[in-house]
């Protein structure tokens, strides 16, 4: 587990990363997004820290857009079936069933796909003039949408610098454990820089 201090560190160090266009992070042009890694129990500060980093930013004249991913979540829960139909399945066959239909939601090109509703975001936005930061990452676990998917989803659809801010644990120098669950695999081949 990493401190406050160290967070902060990490943050500082993106920071110095992003004034250029690319930004300095940019590794693969098919996918210029970075990650921020953080402490799944660091999510009220790094909420607070995100926040004051995107008025630095601003004041600085780079379009900071926050995209929640819980947000485009629960919005593709209500546009498909409703909250309602999630609720109902939940409580006749089980959480995982209920979160089986949330990865059907953003995954299949019927409903609301992620990936989609993503890219509509960030194509919206100047790429030489704005960075998006993708935060609320945790509300896609357990297991409703593997975030190395979305990532490699994300390859070739979108020009528009962004962070995502990774709720996990780092083992290793690249490799990511998503909330820091033990039954998870730590990934490794994300293909962007980690600031871990």
């Amino acid at each position: 587990m990493s401190s406050v201090a160290e967070l902060k560190e990490r943050i500082e160090w993106l920071e110095r990363e992003l004034p250029p266009n690319p930004p300095r992070f940019k590794i693969y042009d098919a996918l210029p997004f970075a990650i921020l890694r953080y402490d799944p129990d660091q999510e009220w500060q790094l909420r607070r820290e995100v926040r004051h980093l995107a008025t630095r930013l601003k004041n600085a004249g780079i379009h900071v857009e926050a995209i929640s991913l819980a947000e485009l979540m629960w919005a593709a829960i209500e546009s498909s079936e409703g909250i309602e139909a999630i609720e109902n399945l939940e409580r006749s066959l089980g959480f995982i069933a209920a979160q089986k239909q949330i990865n059907t939601y953003l995954g299949d090109a019927d409903f609301s796909p992620l990936v989609d509703t993503l890219s509509d975001r960030l194509n919206a936005l100047d790429p030489s003039k704005s960075v998006a930061f993708l935060t609320r990452a945790a509300a896609l676990a357990p297991n409703i949408y593997p975030i190395s998917q979305l990532l490699e989803e994300m390859q070739g659809r979108t020009r528009t610098p962004a962070i995502l801010f990774y709720p996990g644990i780092l083992e290793g120098a690249n490799r990511l454990r998503f909330m820091g669950m033990p039954d998870r695999d730590s990934l490794g081949n994300y293909r962007v820089k980690i600031y871990g």
